[in-house]
């Protein structure tokens, strides 16, 4: 069940990260092991290191090889928890999740923070716009992106108890809070956080936040939009895509991804063959590299801002 903060300004700032939740699931099970790429003060894990010190595992920085070790754990029977920057996790290792962890069917659980703007400063070449598009392209795999600390506790437990391997976006940095402690989710579904028939914001991770604000203010406007938080990209919730679709002519995704491959190919491939003439426009990364800048910097130079989702969604009412 979900509990969702319907008012906006009680979306306040996080604290936990990815390091606080690795320390409290590793607690828990004693057959995860984790592996880091020299990211284990960045990802906050510095704890879960020392607390866990025979099952945490610094591979350095060569994230090919930490895949190829996660998938030797996992046929000795251990639960791999591997984490890396989203570039670093997915396109530097590619050749090796897909033969050693997806074609081998092993059990690895692959966390990559900071993708998109999430990056800052780090620049170009730590930026990850194509992440999960990429891992959207190998079988079995499943993809997703929490928007908060409540979702992703509860994904690093959930993805547990599930075979294979799946691919999680995770953060390092405080963001706000849209769940409310103990909600629970499913993979593969949707959520309907606020509901409207004027049109339709379909949003992930970090766009969630945003879409919440785009919503609230064009509500001040007479305008009622529905916003979804889309979490798990694959399998993507094509029920609930088509569901929206017949009801509601305008659908606006928001992600901190290329609008190429990611959220809006997703959604773009469950209404063209639903037949229902929904209008679609993509807010993400119009295919660009990624540069240096602070987060808030990017977010707006690459209109991924809630004014962005307005502009959008009141011109195609206004047409």
């Amino acid at each position: 069940m979900m509990f969702i903060r319907h008012d906006t300004s009680m979306c306040v700032m996080g604290s936990e990260n990815y390091g606080d939740l690795l320390l409290e699931i590793m607690g828990k099970y004693t057959n995860i092991v984790a592996l880091d790429a020299d990211l284990v003060s960045a990802a906050g894990a510095r704890k879960a290191w020392k607390t866990f010190p025979k099952r945490f595992f610094n591979v350095g920085i060569a994230e090919s090889n930490m895949m190829g070790v996660a998938a030797g754990l996992s046929m000795t029977g251990y639960i791999p928890y591997v984490h890396s920057f989203a570039a670093f996790a997915t396109r530097r290792a590619y050749d090796q999740i897909y033969l050693s962890c997806a074609y081998a069917k092993n059990n690895v659980k692959i966390f990559a923070s900071d993708g998109g703007f999430n990056i800052g400063i780090n620049g170009g070449t730590h930026t990850s716009y194509e992440d999960m598009g990429m891992m959207r392209l190998l079988p079995d795999l499943i993809v997703s992106e929490p928007c908060d600390t409540t979702q992703m506790r509860w994904a690093m437990n959930e993805i547990y108890s599930q075979y294979g391997v799946h691919y999680t976006r995770v953060f390092r940095r405080p963001v706000r809070d849209i769940y409310k402690s103990g909600s629970n989710f499913m993979f593969g579904k949707g959520n309907v956080i606020k509901n409207g028939n004027d049109a339709t914001i379909i949003a992930c991770g970090s766009m969630v936040y945003e879409a919440i604000l785009a919503s609230d203010y064009l509500a001040e406007k007479g305008i009622q939009v529905c916003v979804i938080d889309m979490f798990t990209l694959k399998p993507i919730d094509s029920e609930l895509i088509n569901e929206i679709a017949s009801r509601c002519k305008i659908i606006i995704t928001a992600e901190n991804h290329n609008v190429i491959g990611g959220l809006g190919s997703a959604v773009a491939e469950v209404l063209a063959e639903s037949g229902f003439g929904t209008i679609l426009r993509r807010v993400g990364n119009k295919d660009r590299f990624g540069q240096v800048g602070s987060v808030e910097f990017l977010q707006k130079e690459y209109a991924m801002m809630s004014e962005d989702i307005v502009k959008l969604i009141q011109s195609l009412i206004n047409k």
